[in-house]
């Protein structure tokens, strides 16, 4: 695996049968067991895009393999600590240490598909409702989640010490970051994926 074009710090490829818009998805309630996820090799990627499913497949498999992630932990409260550990033209897979403290803040993921392994401890993905207190879902170790690029969620760690392998494809450029101006108005700012994600100052509610 290949970190040489990632940055470390403190789509439209084959797509998933889609639901219904009346039956949005809540991921985190979702998850799949990593030891029921078929596996797929980081070391034997096909040249395109991948999917949600493949997406699910990967981390699985770089989550077992300790010895691809294993030195790159370590936590901070106040910053989260991320190691990007491979990155090509279709896909980029990453690293990153939570404390109870960290939390992205509201963002998506452009026009890149997702996948989250938790290795170790809990995470808890919160996904945006309108007009209503936001969803939240607690994910524990050795379960996958996944979401397409229409997915807009904050995730903050449970435990202390807990660790997740994340997928994008195709790889992360920009996120969308989301705040509430004084007026109430929802407001998107596009932010690099080199940046560490963090809630904004005037955060969405909820």
């Amino acid at each position: 695996m290949n970190a040489a074009t990632c940055t470390s710090g403190k789509g439209s490829g084959p797509a998933d049968a889609r639901r219904p818009q009346s039956l949005p998805s809540v991921p985190a309630r979702e998850t799949v067991s990593m030891a029921d996820t078929l596996v797929l090799s980081p070391d034997a990627l096909p040249d395109r895009d991948l999917g949600q499913a493949e997406l699910r497949e990967l981390v699985a498999s770089v989550a077992a393999n300790t010895q691809l992630w294993r030195e790159h932990v370590g936590f901070d409260d106040d910053g989260r600590h991320y190691v990007c550990l491979h990155r090509d033209a279709h896909v980029d897979i990453w690293v990153l240490c939570w404390t109870a403290r960290n939390d992205t803040g509201w963002h998506d993921h452009d026009i890149s598909s997702g996948a989250v392994a938790v290795v170790q401890g809990r995470l808890a993905e919160h996904t945006l409702a309108v007009g209503a207190p936001s969803i939240t879902t607690e994910i524990d170790a050795g379960r996958v989640i996944s979401f397409g690029p229409d997915h807009i969620h904050r995730l903050t760690g449970v435990d202390g010490g807990s660790v997740s392998i994340h997928a994008y494809s195709p790889p992360l450029w920009r996120l969308g970051r989301y705040a509430v101006a004084a007026s109430g108005v929802l407001t998107r700012t596009s932010v690099s994926y080199a940046d560490e994600l963090r809630p904004a100052e005037n955060g969405v509610p909820g």
